[in-house]
C-alpha cells in the first residue's frame, strides 16, 4: 500500500515539473446541486490532466539504463499525453500505444511532442502491444500498475487536503484506478473522516466488476471514455480501493457528457466526460448521504476537443 511519505517524497520530487492546481468553491456547481462543492482543478494541469504528476514520477526515478531504453506507455489519450510530453521535457525517448478509439486531438498531441505512436484496433490490443515491447527492452510506464506513479497521481489529494478543510465527500473518476488509489491514500491519512466515491461509466467498469469480483477480473470495453477504458485494475489498485474507497459508483455515457455540458455551463470549466460523470455521481451521493455534505470533485482532466463533445452531445440527444 502506498503511504502518505511516499506521496510526500513524490511530491518533492515533481515540483518543480507540474502544477499546483488550483482548489476553489464552486458556486455554480453549488446551486446546480443544492450542496457546498469544491473542485480541484487538475484539467488546468500541465498536459491537461492529472497524468503529468505520474509519468513525471515515474521518469524522475528511471535509472541509467532505464533511461537509455527508452520508455513505452500505453494510453487512451491522457497519459499518452502527459508521458510524451514529459518524457521530451526530460529528454527520454518515448514511444506511446493508444487503440484507434483514442481522440484524434490525443494521438496529434503526442506526435507532436515527438513520441513514436503505434495504433491498435483496441484497448485489449495496446495493452499486448505495450506488454511485447517491454518484453522487447523498452521501459514500460504503466498507467496505474505502479507504485511511483501511484504516489505521483496521489499529489492530487496531498494538495485538496492541504487546500480544503470542510470536505465530508469527495468524487474521483476511475479508470484503471491511478488516481482514486493515489488520492484515497492522501485523503485517509490527512482527512480520516472523509467518505471517498469512485465514479465509472457505463462500458468501462474495470474496478466496480473488481470489487465485485474479489480481484481483478477481465472486462468488456464499450464505453465512450477511452481514458477510463482500462481492460482491468490491477491487484495494486484494487487493494487500495478495496481498503479505502466508500463505493464505486458507474454511470451512463450520455449522464457523463451531459456532465461535461454542466461543467462548462454551470462551473465555466472545459472537462472532458472521465470528469463530467462525477456531477450525476455527486447527485447519487447526496441522496446517500443526505443533508450536510460538502462534496469535493477531482476534476480529472479537460483533453477533449469542441468538436468531439458537441459530436457526443448529438449522439445522446443532448442538443
Amino acid at each position: 500500500m502506498i503511504g502518505i511519505t511516499d506521496i510526500e517524497n513524490a511530491a518533492e520530487r515533481i515540483a518543480g515539473h507540474v502544477v499546483r492546481t488550483p482548489t476553489v468553491p464552486s458556486p455554480g456547481l453549488s446551486a446546480l446541486l443544492g450542496a457546498p462543492v469544491t473542485a480541484k482543478l487538475e484539467l488546468l494541469q500541465r498536459t491537461g490532466s492529472f497524468k503529468a504528476r505520474g509519468a513525471t514520477a515515474r521518469l524522475l526515478a528511471l535509472n541509467g539504463a532505464e533511461r537509455a531504453a527508452g520508455v513505452v506507455a500505453v494510453s487512451g489519450g491522457n497519459h499518452g499525453i502527459a508521458l510524451a510530453v514529459m518524457a521530451a521535457a526530460l529528454d527520454v525517448k518515448a514511444t506511446v500505444v493508444m487503440p484507434r478509439s483514442a481522440p484524434a486531438r490525443s494521438v496529434e498531441i503526442v506526435r507532436e511532442a515527438g513520441a513514436s505512436v503505434q495504433l491498435t484496433d483496441d484497448m485489449d490490443g495496446a495493452f499486448s502491444l505495450v506488454t511485447r515491447l517491454r518484453d522487447e527492452g523498452l521501459t514500460l510506464v504503466h498507467p496505474f500498475d505502479d507504485p511511483v506513479v501511484i504516489a505521483g497521481q496521489g499529489t492530487v489529494g496531498l494538495e485538496f487536503a492541504e487546500d480544503s478543510d470542510d470536505l465530508t465527500d469527495v468524487l474521483v473518476s476511475v479508470g484503471g484506478g491511478g488516481l482514486i488509489a493515489g488520492v484515497a491514500a492522501a485523503l485517509r491519512a490527512r482527512r480520516p473522516g472523509l467518505r471517498i466515491w469512485g465514479v465509472e461509466t457505463e462500458g468501462a467498469e474495470a474496478m466496480s466488476r473488481a470489487l465485485a469480483a474479489g480481484g481483478p477480473v477481465p472486462v468488456p470495453l464499450s464505453s465512450i471514455v477511452s481514458t477510463l477504458s482500462a481492460p482491468s485494475v490491477s491487484q495494486l489498485t484494487y487493494d487500495h480501493v478495496s481498503a479505502l474507497v466508500t463505493e464505486v459508483l458507474v454511470v451512463p455515457d450520455r449522464e457523463a457528457v451531459r456532465g461535461s455540458l454542466e461543467l462548462a455551463d454551470h462551473a465555466k470549466v472545459w472537462a472532458e466526460p472521465a470528469a463530467g460523470c462525477l456531477l450525476p455521481a455527486a447527485r447519487r451521493v447526496l441522496e446517500r448521504v443526505g443533508e450536510g455534505a460538502r462534496l469535493g470533485l477531482v476534476v480529472c482532466g479537460g483533453n477533449a476537443t469542441t468538436g468531439d463533445v458537441l459530436d457526443w452531445s448529438e449522439r445522446f440527444g443532448l442538443r
